[in-house]
């Protein structure tokens, strides 16, 4: 078992409220972004965004869909001009419902490097259906280290610690094209409601 702890002050980010389920923000280059819930019509979008990003493992469409209408709660998509330039799919642990399960982030390529997709999670957790979440988990392979630098960015950012341990093996993954590489889970929190 890997266990590693970082721990580093927060940070604030701007928000612009219009309700309490919808937030304008701006990123870099003052383009403003728009974060809500996704819809069941937001499938196709999302399956497009996961396809392009060339290392996210690619789901049917048919998940996507169910997703976006089934955990849109703990989901969100962020958008400009009607275009979906980031998704991050989010469902409450079964087994421990204070844990907020972060199964994919994505962001399309002509919008990374400006913190979007911290500023979605930072969103995310902000929503009334995630009052309750005291931790955020994640799995993330060694070779991913974009991801890696998120979930220990959010860590700073919210002012709590990060654990990295083993999960899943490469030979846990049954019938693989390719070899599938390890994965590490990351475990942020616990998160305060005042740095959320």
């Amino acid at each position: 078992m890997v266990s590693k702890k970082i721990h580093s002050g927060g940070e604030s980010i701007n928000t612009n409220t219009k309700n309490k389920n919808e937030t304008t923000l701006t990123v870099g280059f003052e383009n403003d972004f728009y974060f809500r819930k996704p819809v069941k019509d937001d499938g196709a979008a999302v399956w497009e965004l996961i396809k392009d990003s060339k290392v996210l493992d690619l789901n049917s469409s048919y998940s996507y869909l169910m997703w976006c209408d089934i955990f849109s709660e703990t989901s969100i998509i962020a958008e400009k001009d009607g275009r979906t330039f980031g998704f991050i799919s989010g469902y409450k642990n079964p087994n421990n419902m204070n844990k907020l399960f972060i199964w994919q982030v994505a962001v399309d390529a002509s919008a990374r490097g400006n913190g979007l997709a911290t500023k979605m999670l930072r969103q995310l957790l902000k929503r009334e259906a995630c009052k309750d979440i005291d931790y955020v988990e994640a799995t993330v392979s060694p070779s991913n280290q974009p991801s890696q630098s998120l979930f220990r960015g959010l860590a700073k950012k919210l002012d709590t610690d990060c654990h990295i341990n083993d999960y899943f093996i490469a030979e846990d993954f049954p019938d693989e094209e390719k070899e599938h590489e390890d994965e590490l889970l990351f475990t942020i929190g616990p998160i305060t409601a005042e740095n959320k």
